[in-house]
């Protein structure tokens, strides 16, 4: 999630999907919800387990290939007790959240958002996510609607891909989503994964609501 936009861009200046690749927010926020959380020592662990290590020291500026985050994600939940891999994915997930906010959307349309009807408000800011899907969703299939609640499903998340779990671990788009909704459409948003590949459903969704 790196480019989300609610202003209607001038014709010809939508970038075009890449497939297979990712705004670099999902390896260098979790950089820094791990490092928050447990430790120099144990980003480097988890990085380099990843085969990621060279980030640490010149951290991704462009889109990164899913398959780099998938690799992360996969030894995060590998390396640490899941309470705390979800802690720090959904921690990540608030960063990219905070990152989007203070670079990508612009503080007129905030304003907007934040003095329109929540049903309003959601549904823009819903149609933006939806545009944008193809620079934090990868090679993932997207879809979402509704106003309240808000019903969100990817089919083949970069996040959890292959894995097997006993809960949900798409923490990271659960915090993003969760940030976004709280400061531009209602300060008591919430979001519930309640499916996910990982636990053998067909797809990850979430329920965005408040």
């Amino acid at each position: 999630m790196d480019r989300i936009a609610t202003a209607a861009p001038a014709a010809g200046t939508v970038p075009a999907p890449t497939a297979g690749r990712i705004g670099p927010n999902a390896i260098t926020r979790t950089a820094e919800a791990l490092d928050a959380a447990l430790g120099a020592a144990t980003v480097a662990d988890v990085f380099g387990r990843a085969g990621l290590q060279g980030y640490l020291g010149n951290p991704p500026q462009d889109m990164v290939d899913e398959t780099e985050v998938l690799r992360l994600h996969a030894v995060l939940y590998e390396r640490l007790p899941a309470h705390l891999a979800a802690r720090v994915g959904r921690d990540a997930g608030r960063r990219t959240g905070d990152y989007l906010l203070a670079h990508r959307i612009p503080r007129s349309v905030q304003r907007l958002l934040r003095l329109s009807p929540t049903w309003a408000a959601s549904r823009v800011l819903l149609a933006a996510i939806k545009k944008n899907a193809w620079t934090f969703a990868g090679t993932a299939h997207f879809c979402a609607r509704g106003a309240r609640p808000v019903h969100v499903r990817m089919t083949g998340c970069p996040l959890c891909r292959g894995a097997v779990a006993c809960a949900p671990r798409c923490d990271f788009y659960a915090g993003c989503f969760e940030r976004l909704f709280q400061s531009l459409v209602h300060r008591r948003a919430h979001v519930a994964e309640t499916a996910c590949q990982a636990c053998g459903a067909a797809a990850c969704c979430f329920v965005i609501d408040w």
